[in-house]
């Protein structure tokens, strides 16, 4: 097992609500998502970002010396480095080092199951050391695998750059014929008119669980970090018999870096077209506040963040004080308090989906005659008929359904309605 030392850094000049030990936490959890293990954790308090070391030869030096004495074979770093950075602190330290970007790229390359996704972490792999194949070093070496070269996007780091860029190239077409196949399946489901709705959230605050209690889908779910990279869309029924798709997608995570968020836009497309959004928040995480943030701030960056939103307050089996969710529910605007993974208060949400998308039903009152039993069996699929009344002349039935479907089948010139 690879031995690892990591490196939180949290400069004086940053502004935002993290804690160092926030910092440090989420970098182990990212670091065990990977199968690492952890040696030594080195924090660091720089004034402001170094040019050259990033964190300043005196303790690039020192983490030197720790990886001697300890035999670590890699550096973690809790922030992202330039190229230069990089080739810098691995001439001082002599040991392979990843940021955080490979640190997720890796996860993601391990977690990667279908074609797309398996082509989304190569075309990330790749964009990130495009830039950094420049000169000699342990970063141009990296050919015995272990985090940060495995994974559907490993290279041969000596290919020269022109190979590279050719290779990148053709990953973006494939991208693109796979996005244009995907169009087609969601054009297929406006024809049927049934609406969408995107899972978002932190990584690990139960959006795979959500999904599985809600559609009865069996999304793999683990406690790591990112064990959902594909997207998923199982059909869900609402209470009134409206059928809707419900899309499992990545998790978001504090400071994302833009240029992943850039790579997987094919894997985040169902939040783009969603209609609607759940956004899943573990409540019973202590920086919940934090991540709801980081969750708006990605949002934002991909133009949606002016969508409907639901909120889920997930994971109310952990606390052992509900007394302050009610106040909690109050404060943050739609939002409803469950526990995913016990389907406790999962018909309060379900009824909050449904108001939602409650302009798209209408209640009708028809006539049909008995010869079209076929239309019986399309009111039950695709809506909730309420009350069916068979005699000699004919069908009464009582049901709701989507407006747009309503407005198509009242064309049909065997069904009359009845006021």
């Amino acid at each position: 097992m690879e031995r690892a030392l990591l490196v939180t850094i949290r400069f004086d000049s940053d502004r935002d609500e993290w804690r160092v030990e926030d910092l440090s936490r989420e970098l182990e959890q990212l670091v065990n998502s990977c199968g690492v293990e952890i040696v030594d954790h080195v924090v660091t308090r720089p004034d402001k970002p170094q040019a050259t070391y990033l964190i300043g030869r005196g303790k690039a030096e020192e983490i030197a010396d720790i990886c001697y004495a300890a035999d670590i074979d890699t550096v973690i770093f809790s922030h992202d480095l330039s190229g230069t950075q990089q080739r810098n602190l691995e001439e001082i330290i002599r040991r392979k080092t990843i940021d955080r970007t490979q640190l997720i790229l890796d996860i993601f390359a391990q977690h990667a199951r279908s074609p797309e996704g398996y082509l989304q972490v190569e075309l990330a792999q790749l964009q990130y050391l495009f830039p950094r194949l420049i000169g000699k070093g342990i970063i141009l070496s990296r050919l015995g695998g272990g985090i940060g070269t495995r994974g559907p996007g490993e290279q041969k780091l000596e290919v020269d750059r022109r190979r590279i860029r050719k290779r990148i190239d053709k990953l973006k077409d494939e991208l693109r014929q796979l996005k244009i196949h995907r169009a087609i399946i969601r054009g297929k489901r406006k024809e049927q008119l049934i609406p969408s709705i995107a899972l978002v959230g932190y990584t690990s605050s139960g959006k795979s669980t959500l999904l599985n209690a809600l559609t009865g889908a069996h999304q793999p779910t683990r406690d790591t970090l990112f064990t959902t990279l594909d997207p998923l869309s199982r059909i869900c029924l609402l209470p009134n018999g409206e059928k809707i798709v419900i899309s499992d997608t990545v998790g978001f995570l504090h400071q994302l870096p833009h240029h992943l968020i850039e790579a997987f836009k094919a894997t985040l497309e169902e939040v783009i077209e969603a209609d609607l959004l759940i956004h899943v928040l573990d409540i019973s995480h202590k920086m919940y506040r934090q991540h709801a943030q980081a969750v708006y701030e990605v949002l934002k960056e991909l133009r949606v963040d002016s969508k409907p939103i639901i909120t889920v307050l997930n994971k109310i089996d952990l606390l052992e004080d509900r007394s302050w969710i009610m106040q909690e529910e109050k404060e943050m605007p739609n939002s409803v308090a469950i526990s995913a993974k016990l389907k406790e208060n999962l018909e309060a949400l379900l009824n909050k989906i449904q108001q939602e998308f409650s302009f798209r039903q209408v209640t009708l009152n028809l006539r049909i005659p008995l010869k079209r039993m076929d239309l019986v069996d399309l009111f039950y699929r695709q809506g909730k008929v309420l009350q069916v009344d068979y005699q000699q002349k004919g069908i009464n039935i009582k049901v709701n359904l989507p407006k747009p479907f309503a407005y198509k089948v009242l064309k049909d010139k065997d069904i009359e309605k009845v006021y």
